[in-house]
């Protein structure tokens, strides 16, 4: 073994040690994978060895494969060598696994004769979101320790299965304190090798399996990998080991190379560069106390955010119905991740009508009605009553953040939190900065945004910031459409035929007609809209403001799960003299995704965005964009030249492609 390997051997009597050193996290890369083939190679010439331990160093197991080899002909050895090369051992290894064992790293586990883990510990095969299918021997080792269903389930949500129900399945052996310690001695108990492709399946292809198949389909449509899972997983159950092992790895090296799985490789690479403030490093300001001033919905949503993270929070609201409901709405927000939501609620949420409450907050977020003048009048109260040290934060949606941050008499130590509904779910973030934004005050409100598990994207100080600015856009060229005879329920269809969880009238419905008319007032009495009622304002002046009301651009009679296409609407568009013009699918596609493009391109001139990957993450996890596309402007980099090359110059495209 060379020094410069990121496999080391360490022996203990008749028990040896191979140490997977390769920060941060171990990942399975080209040289793992050679250093564990030479590692066992070397042992099973040693005659006085009884056992192997596989362990990582540092923090982790092997937590997974390099993900950043998958876009090219992967090197050699491959992990199927590797797997190889331990089953072929002839003496038994242990896989002592804490942190993660993930994707390929399970799959190293899986292929060990025995595995032992701490209870802080997760395995798991995440393949199917980089869209793809374990390549390894996954599909075909899981369901001999579990049943084919439970392994179906486990592989197609993606899920970390924790240490005491890895245990409870089967999926590990034992869990340990000492994880060396007691990794050796689980080894030393293991006579001969137990290799699982020499095991029967853990059950039949039963009900229970084919209800699992319907649930994988139904939770994830159209995802990439989720069929050719199940089918892997049903192979496994009936055809020989070797055939099943054969047919995994050609499925996952076709998978590989498709446009989806590279695209949802490139969110993956996203998320991880997102938030970064490049070239600039501080120390963010330690937050214990959050207060929320707005028991609303996004206000209760918010306060659940942090309270399912262990924070504490202040609530204030002057709506006396709305203090009084939020402890049970916030315990209900929570009740998913504990069955003790009501007593979290009750030991770390402080109610109270008055904005004194809020006094010893570290950082303060006003979630009142979006308006200029009520947000500017909250944030001068809390300028009077918080210390000066304290941050304040504003979850406006669309209003000028230097505005508010002047209102708040302390612009460097505000900024946006712009959290989307519902906030307790929803994965995104945008971290506004405004012109005095100090680096401290941002670099805090990223280190918040990480500690509520979102992704965070930092964003300008400009109208809508980066993902309501580019979905206004889209949608504008959406009603366009219906201005030119396309029907909203038609448009909607086009939309959600390339991929979008939902189309752009549909959407507005759920979020509430008021929403995009109060905007569209703004810009009129600013000057920056023309006079005369859009199409959208008619609607909402009939009542109809969308899911709230029964109606909006849909009809929702009592107990429909989606809208009905509304002769009310048809009827406003007649009023308009707008006569009826189909469109083919692709037409409506084309006409909406450019709007997007030539937007985000804008974004970008202006500084709203740092990359444009930040813009390709904010509108698949913020507005519906499908993941399995990497987002517009991923997707546009991959289309003909000619499509889009009035609005994606070159420099766009070497830094998509980068």
């Amino acid at each position: 073994m060379g020094s410069i390997s990121p496999v080391r051997i360490e022996r203990e009597g008749i028990v040896a040690f191979i140490i997977v050193d390769n920060p941060p996290i171990n990942a399975g890369s080209i040289g793992v994978r050679a250093g564990l083939v030479a590692a066992f190679a070397e042992l099973a010439q040693e005659k006085d060895l009884r056992a192997a331990v596989l362990i990582g160093a540092g923090t982790t197991f092997v937590a997974g494969s390099d993900l950043r080899e998958f876009s090219g002909p992967l090197g050699d050895p491959q992990m199927p060598a590797v797997i190889a090369a331990i089953e072929a051992f002839p003496h038994p290894v242990v896989a002592a696994i804490h942190g993660a064992a993930l994707g390929g790293g399970f799959e190293i586990a899986l292929a060990c004769d025995g595995r032992v883990a701490v209870c802080s510990a997760v395995v798991g095969l995440p393949e199917i979101t980089f869209g793809i299918i374990p390549g390894a021997g996954g599909t075909v080792r899981l369901p001999r320790l579990v049943s084919p269903a439970v392994a179906l389930e486990i592989i197609t949500s993606c899920r970390r299965v924790q240490a005491e129900e890895a245990l409870r399945l089967g999926m590990i052996d034992q869990i340990v304190t000492d994880l060396r310690r007691g990794a050796a001695d689980y080894a030393r108990t293991i006579h001969a090798k137990r290799r699982l492709l020499e095991a029967p399946v853990s059950g039949a292809l039963d009900a229970e399996f084919e209800a699992a198949c319907v649930s994988a389909l139904t939770s994830r449509p159209n995802h990439p990998g989720i069929t050719e899972a199940i089918e892997a997983v049903r192979r496994a159950a009936t055809a020989p080991a070797g055939e099943a092992l054969a047919e995994e790895r050609s499925t996952f090296q076709r998978l590989r190379q498709t446009r989806e799985a590279a695209a949802l490789r490139h969110l993956f690479f996203a998320e991880r560069q997102a938030g970064r403030l490049e070239g600039e490093r501080t120390e963010p300001l330690a937050v214990g106390r959050v207060g929320i001033v707005g028991a609303g919905t996004m206000g209760t949503g918010i306060a659940a955010a942090f309270v399912g993270v262990g924070l504490s929070v202040s609530l204030t609201d002057q709506n006396a119905a709305f203090l009084t409901q939020a402890p049970a709405r916030i315990a209900k927000l929570l009740a998913r991740r504990s069955a003790d939501s009501a007593g979290m609620v009750a030991r770390q949420v402080t109610i109270g009508s008055d904005v004194r409450a809020l006094e010893n907050c570290d950082i303060v977020i006003e979630a009142v009605y979006e308006n200029m003048e009520t947000k500017t009048d909250v944030l001068k109260q809390l300028s009077d009553l918080l210390p000066p040290e304290a941050l304040i934060a504003s979850n406006t949606s669309y209003l000028d953040i230097n505005v508010l941050a002047q209102a708040s008499g302390r612009p460097e130590r505000f900024l946006g939190l712009h959290f989307f509904s519902p906030a307790h779910v929803m994965k995104l973030l945008e971290v506004v900065r405004g012109d005095a934004t100090t680096l401290e005050t941002l670099a805090t409100g990223l280190v918040l945004g990480r500690k509520l598990g979102k992704i965070t994207v930092v964003a300008g100080a400009g109208e809508g910031f980066i993902g309501n600015r580019i979905y206004n856009a889209y949608r504008r060229e959406c009603e366009s459409l219906v201005e030119e005879g396309v029907l909203p329920w038609d448009v909607d269809a086009a939309l959600e035929a390339f991929g979008f969880a939902m189309g752009p009238f549909a959407v507005g419905d759920l979020s509430g007609l008021d929403i995009a008319v109060a905007h569209r007032r703004r810009l009129r009495e600013a000057g920056r809209m023309p006079p005369g009622l859009t199409l959208l304002e008619e609607v909402a002046a009939q009542g109809r403001l969308g899911r709230k009301t029964g109606a909006g651009w849909y009809d929702y009679p009592e107990g429909a799960r989606r809208g009905l296409p509304a002769p009310a609407v048809e009827a406003l568009i007649a009023e308009r003299a707008i006569v009826h013009r189909p469109r083919a699918q692709e037409d409506i596609q084309r006409r909406a995704l450019a709007a997007i493009i030539e937007e985000a391109t804008r974004v970008l001139d202006e500084g709203l965005a740092a990359r444009p990957s930040d813009i390709d993450l904010v509108l698949v996890h913020g507005y519906g964009f499908p993941a399995a596309k990497g987002g517009p402007l991923f997707w546009a980099a991959g289309q003909p030249p000619s499509v889009f090359a009035h609005a994606l110059r070159a420099q766009v495209l070497s830094q998509i492609r980068a």
